[in-house]
């Protein structure tokens, strides 16, 4: 992994994101201390332009890695749509 400074970030920006393109980590400090980590997508990455968008705003995170084959195979959570409705409402912060 690649190890650059904020300066150099900006200044090589274009030369940076072309050598996370080929697959390289970069760890992004300030002052000497990690403040980031750019990654490349995983290979095969089929992500829609809205996924994109929500990871940009910080509010969602783009998967690391596949679900495991078992995930698939575990029983469904067992909630009301009336309860799944509220949590989605509160965590939203709105009123209905």
């Amino acid at each position: 992994m690649a190890t650059v400074n904020i300066a150099d970030l900006k200044n090589n920006l274009s030369a940076r994101l072309e050598r996370v393109r080929a697959g390289e980590e970069l760890l992004v400090k300030d002052r000497n201390r990690p403040i980031a980590k750019i990654v490349p997508l995983a290979s095969g990455e089929d992500l829609e332009a809205e996924e994109m968008e929500l990871a940009a705003m910080g509010l969602a995170r783009l998967p690391t890695s596949n679900l495991p084959a078992s995930f698939w195979r575990s029983p469904a959570p067992r909630v009301s749509l009336k309860d799944a409705v509220a949590a989605v409402v509160s965590e939203r912060g709105e009123s209905r």
